[in-house]
């Protein structure tokens, strides 16, 4: 007979029992849940304390969104929780997004990607004065393959302001500026130990990337920094001892850069590396392992926490949040977007290179219209052998002005930013011509950011599927009204409901029938 046949329905037998009662049960996460059997074994049900005719097969500890991931990042960052706001370029990152992460005992980068240095070193220097004495912030050093010198002036002003957390990203390979950043300020302590002057988190979406950040800085690199006065000879020695990055951040299907590789593929292989690398150098301290990229729900932040992540890397889901720096218009387009409306466009960055970015697609022009561009680009020699009517058409349809007009800005552009490119652009079309359509690439995520109404149509907005999940996820919550959408709020029902969902599926693999109620959660105001 079932153990609750005959019961009242209300009761703490029947309740422990019913669907109703072990949703109840496992959502109260902070409480302990015990896994009960009836008299004849055979049902298996969920309770707060095992009621009178039950017994208790065994007990789920309390679980807080604080401990999903790995205990070491969160003392070594000195963060509360396992969770960081990624660096969305071009400053849509904001300082208020990290300011706000910083406080709520999280980790936030600055987006600098894609600015001058002087635009950058006016974030760091408001970033150290709204957080004199907090650690848990950081700003973006992005590869510029293209333009390695303000690469390299952007690693230096980072040391010069001593920003604590340095995220290195899009690297292909190791670079002098990103060595520096590692390199600079290595030291022993009384026991032997090499410490950091900051921490350095690098991106990756290659094992051969990866391999580059978990091992030693290269020799050669390390010799040149030294002999330009960059290193002193002893730090270039301790950084032959430990590895470039103190954590990898596995880059999944993302917004913008992207090798769109599945995470549940990629980060059990870079971890798995990790350990080889780690155990054949005898590394004394641990290497963390966090995920970035497709997570908007907190079904996907409790699946990355299941694959092993240390820790969370979120963006896309920010970028409509009130504090990023993203204009209303496209904000609104974002929000409207589902998991099939991205595709993937050219890289400004990386034009020459053939780099491609995930961005929205819908209510945007700008894929097919970065695309033309690049086809152009691959079919001839410089803008003088664009024939008649192509020229006519990239103006009117694309640039949205005459060639020469563009090519005039993008000069006053580079005699300010780098005059070395325009050097190189006099002696090679090819390069001209890709410096013009770069400036189309270029402008067109200025233009969402602005929100200019006559560009529209032209806004590059970055986007992965996670932003549709996100918006599905959202939908009908306090969330939806972007009025509420503060970096935080998002960043705590993210974790919150991650932590509802870990609990449910604890239960259901003790047998526990947790029907699919146990596995919704719905934003909520939380502090």
């Amino acid at each position: 007979m079932s153990v609750l046949a005959g019961t009242d329905p209300h009761s703490p037998t029947a309740s422990a029992f019913s669907p109703e009662g072990i949703t109840a049960c496992a959502q109260r996460v902070r409480e302990p849940a015990h896994v009960v059997t009836g008299p004849d074994g055979r049902e298996r049900g969920l309770a707060p304390e095992p009621p009178p005719g039950t017994v208790a097969l065994g007990t789920l500890p309390p679980l807080y969104p604080e401990w999903l991931g790995g205990r070491t990042f969160c003392e070594a960052h000195g963060v509360r929780f396992p969770y960081v706001a990624g660096e969305m370029a071009n400053g849509i990152a904001t300082t208020a997004m990290v300011t706000a992460m910083a406080r709520a005992e999280m980790l936030g980068f600055f987006g600098a990607g894609g600015l001058r240095a002087d635009e950058v070193e006016r974030a760091v220097r408001a970033l150290a004065a709204e957080l004199p004495d907090r650690g848990n912030w950081g700003v973006n050093l992005l590869h510029t393959p293209a333009e390695p010198a303000l690469e390299f002036e952007v690693a230096k002003l980072l040391l010069r302001h001593r920003v604590p957390r340095v995220s290195a990203s899009a690297y292909m390979e190791l670079t002098p500026a990103v060595v520096l950043c590692s390199a600079r300020g290595l030291r022993r302590d009384a026991e032997g130990r090499v410490l950091r002057a900051r921490k350095l988190l690098a991106k990756v979406s290659r094992p051969e990337v990866a391999r580059a950040f978990l091992s030693p800085a290269p020799p050669p690199l390390l010799r040149a920094l030294v002999s330009q006065g960059d290193l002193t000879a002893e730090e270039a020695e301790l950084a032959g001892r430990v590895p470039v990055a103190d954590d990898i951040t596995v880059e999944a299907d993302s917004a913008g850069h992207t090798d769109n590789r599945p995470l549940a593929a990629l980060l059990p292989r870079i971890a798995r590396l990790r350990d080889e690398i780690a155990g054949n150098l005898g590394y004394r301290q641990a290497i963390g392992i966090g995920a970035a990229g497709g997570l908007g729900t907190p079904d996907a932040v409790a699946s990355a926490f299941a694959l092993g992540a240390s820790y969370v890397v979120v963006g896309s889901a920010h970028q409509t949040a009130t504090e990023a720096g993203l204009s209303d218009e496209a904000k609104a387009m974002l929000r409207a977007a589902d998991v099939a409306d991205v595709t993937m466009a050219p890289a400004a960055d990386m034009f020459e290179w053939g780099v491609r970015l995930q961005v929205l697609s819908r209510g945007t022009m700008f894929a097919r219209r970065a695309d033309r561009l690049y086809r152009a680009y691959q079919e001839h020699d410089g803008l003088e052998s664009l024939p008649a009517p192509l020229r006519a058409a990239l103006e009117r349809d694309v640039l949205g002005a005459s060639l020469d007009e563009v090519w005039d800005r993008t000069r006053a552009f580079w005699e300010v930013r780098d005059p070395a490119q325009l050097t190189r652009a006099r002696a090679e079309p090819k390069h001209r011509m890709a410096l013009v359509f770069r400036w189309y690439l270029g402008s067109s995520s200025k233009w969402a950011i602005a929100g200019d109404p006559a560009r529209r149509a032209d806004y590059q907005i970055w986007c992965g599927p996670a932003t549709g999940a996100f918006n599905r996820w959202v939908a009908g919550s306090f969330l939806a009204d972007p009025a509420h959408r503060s970096v935080t709020q998002i960043a705590l029902n993210l974790l919150e409901g991650a932590a509802v969902l870990t609990r449910a599926h604890q239960a259901r693999t003790y047998g526990v029938p947790v029907p699919a109620a146990a596995f919704a959660y719905a934003p909520r105001p939380l502090a």
